[in-house]
């Protein structure tokens, strides 16, 4: 089997689907691409057996057949190698790969393809169409919340809620929790499912930056992403989700309108002060004043700043830890942000002041008990 094909062509595509491989000790032809020519096309899969991704190309090749490549050796000297023409001579008894590319001969051990584990199919499906658009910016507004904590798997993925008026997506590890919706985007009939945060950073990482449609097919154990010439197929986690909604609080009489850059950078300075293990930042708001501290006793430092803000309500203090609140007010957009609160010692809401008619955005937080040492 012989093809040809421009260096920075395939590294591209590569690159593409290298994430969805495996370094497993128990299966070692995950370690490989699976490439399959056929028609004048090169499809090269990758997999880690819970998400698959493949993506296609013409080459020039007159042959059919499929052999599994090492990818590290592959990217490591394709990514070397100037843009030029390079040929594949694969024999088709021993799978040994000779790599041709100007004055450079490369030889290199392949496997059987058809050893290389077979991408699933999803079948009996549902599907949903959405632009990649919307597809990225509820992955980036959503996948920093999702936990990491195995020990409750429904948490570590995105929750997706299809439903004919609105697509919602979820994340939580239960100090803080997103709630993106979509009301330009909906599903024919009502369901749900959870993916995971592997499979969703390897879809915004190849989604294009130009406005495709993305073909979206589920079932009750896979989700199947179809756009361009990419493929990508994970397996959801079998989990029931917790009820979100309950966690929301409904009546936070204490409204703090600010500005949102202002604040961000006010917390990426005061947090450098607090202590290093919780880093416990203090609001404390009166009147049209938002003042926030934080101290570090073991080595003496504090910060103070003060804003001014639009606040309706009572007096408050209250304590955060700031790196959730830091990554909150850079998923949000918009030049203000609304932090709505009730008590100290119930979550608060973050929503940005003026919402796109098509989306709506709630981030909540859980507050941290404050020492009252200052």
């Amino acid at each position: 089997m012989r093809f040809i094909v421009s260096t920075s062509t395939l590294l591209k595509h590569l690159q593409t689907v290298n994430g969805a491989s495996s370094s497993s000790t128990v299966l070692p032809i995950l370690e490989n691409f699976l490439f399959e020519i056929k028609d004048g096309n090169l499809t090269i899969s990758a997999t880690d057996l819970q998400t698959s991704m493949t993506t296609s190309l013409a080459v020039e090749s007159k042959e059919e057949g499929k052999v599994a490549v090492p990818s590290r050796i592959l990217l490591d000297t394709l990514k070397t190698l100037p843009d030029q023409p390079i040929s594949f001579n694969i024999d088709d008894a021993t799978f040994s790969i000779e790599i041709s590319a100007g004055d450079g001969k490369y030889k290199l051990s392949g496997e059987n393809g058809d050893d290389f584990p077979k991408i699933p199919v999803v079948e009996n499906a549902s599907s949903v169409n959405l632009p990649a658009s919307v597809l990225t910016e509820a992955i980036t507004k959503t996948i920093f919340a999702v936990s990491n904590d195995e020990l409750r798997p429904a948490m570590t993925g995105v929750y997706c809620q299809l439903s004919p008026q609105h697509i919602t997506f979820v994340a939580t590890d239960a100090h803080k929790l997103v709630r993106y919706r979509r009301m330009d985007s909906k599903a024919d009939k009502a369901s749900s499912f959870i993916l995971p945060k592997k499979a969703l950073t390897l879809l915004k990482a190849a989604l294009p930056s130009t406005d495709v449609n993305v073909s979206v097919d589920y079932n009750a154990t896979s989700a199947f992403f179809k756009f361009e010439n990419i493929n990508l197929v994970c397996r959801l986690i079998d989990e029931r989700y917790p009820d979100y909604e309950a966690v929301i609080p409904a009546n936070n009489p204490n409204k703090l309108v600010i500005d949102r850059a202002l604040f961000l950078n006010t917390l990426r300075r005061v947090v450098i002060f607090a202590n290093k293990t919780t880093h416990q930042v203090r609001l404390k708001i009166n009147g049209s004043e938002l003042n926030i501290s934080s101290e570090d006793l073991d080595f003496a430092n504090e910060a103070h700043e003060r804003l001014s803000c639009q606040y309706e309500g009572e007096d408050l203090e209250i304590g955060f830890n700031a790196r959730f609140l830091i990554e909150m007010l850079s998923n949000l957009s918009g030049e203000e942000v609304t932090l709505e609160l009730s008590t100290p010692n119930r979550a608060g809401l973050l929503i940005p002041q003026t919402n796109d008619e098509n989306e709506d955005v709630l981030m909540l937080v859980m507050p941290v008990m404050l020492n009252n040492s200052y």
